[in-house]
């Protein structure tokens, strides 16, 4: 047998030493280029931002309400939940972020189809129920916006940093 492989014709693939030494490199690289070129936060930012342009014809849900910003410090052993709360027109998006996942609610309540975006990754679906109400067993990481499907309306959040 050849030092060469087929992509998938008879379901064999590279050493799994190849695959191991491609993934570290990968990274020492990655690590490379955030320390000698770092992305400027700026264009980070525009760059997020423009991402959430792809949905052009959604309404964009403005957060109103971020309790890391407008709530009033709890002293506690944990760290209190993050509360958000996003509007477009008459749609409210109440979210609570946990080190366990997400907890929402749409108002007016409705059943809709709810995805995590959260950068280049897939995004992760959830539905909310009659009540509007959905959970996430995941919490974000990094910066996320959630997209509301309900009927023939689309709403996309903001882009936050979780």
């Amino acid at each position: 047998m050849s030092d060469t492989y087929d992509d998938g014709a008879f379901g064999y693939g590279p050493p799994a030493d190849d695959v191991l030494a491609d993934d570290l490199l990968e990274e020492e690289l990655r690590q490379a280029a955030a320390i000698l070129d770092p992305v400027p936060a700026e264009l980070s930012r525009i760059a997020v931002d423009a991402y959430a342009l792809h949905d052009l014809d959604a309404r964009l849900a403005e957060l109103t309400f971020d309790s890391l910003v407008d709530g009033i410090p709890v002293r506690g052993e944990a760290p209190p939940p993050r509360m958000l709360t996003f509007r477009a027109g008459d749609v409210t998006i109440d979210v609570e972020v946990t080190a366990d996942g997400l907890i929402g609610q749409l108002l007016p309540p409705r059943p809709a189809r709810i995805e995590v975006l959260s950068g280049p990754q897939s995004a992760r679906s959830l539905t909310a129920d009659d009540l509007g109400r959905f959970t996430g067993e995941a919490p974000p990481a990094g910066p996320f916006a959630l997209r509301l499907r309900s009927g023939g309306e689309l709403v996309v959040t903001e882009w936050l940093r979780a």
